[in-house]
């Protein structure tokens, strides 16, 4: 079980999207859940999204701030998954 860092429930991994940073720094979205890095979930739903991008959860999670891009990757990854 992991904590959204948007809504803060409780849900299994499999039902997230988990963001990682890689040692040299970069971000990326983890679709397997093997990528080696500090890792932060959250749900596919854009609500939870607004909540982290609002509370700042993703900066907290991984203590530094967040570029934009991965916002809208991550916004991308949504619209991807609510379509199928």
């Amino acid at each position: 079980m992991r904590k959204c860092v948007g809504c803060q429930e409780m849900k299994s991994k499999k039902e997230m999207i988990r963001v990682i940073r890689t040692a040299e720094g970069e971000f990326l979205l983890d679709s397997t859940g093997r990528k080696n890095g500090r890792g932060a979930y959250i749900c596919p739903a854009k609500e939870c999204l607004e909540k982290a991008r609002k509370s700042k959860g993703l900066e907290r999670s991984f203590k530094q701030s967040i570029p934009e891009e991965v916002y809208d990757a991550l916004e991308k990854e949504m619209d991807i998954l609510e379509s199928e």
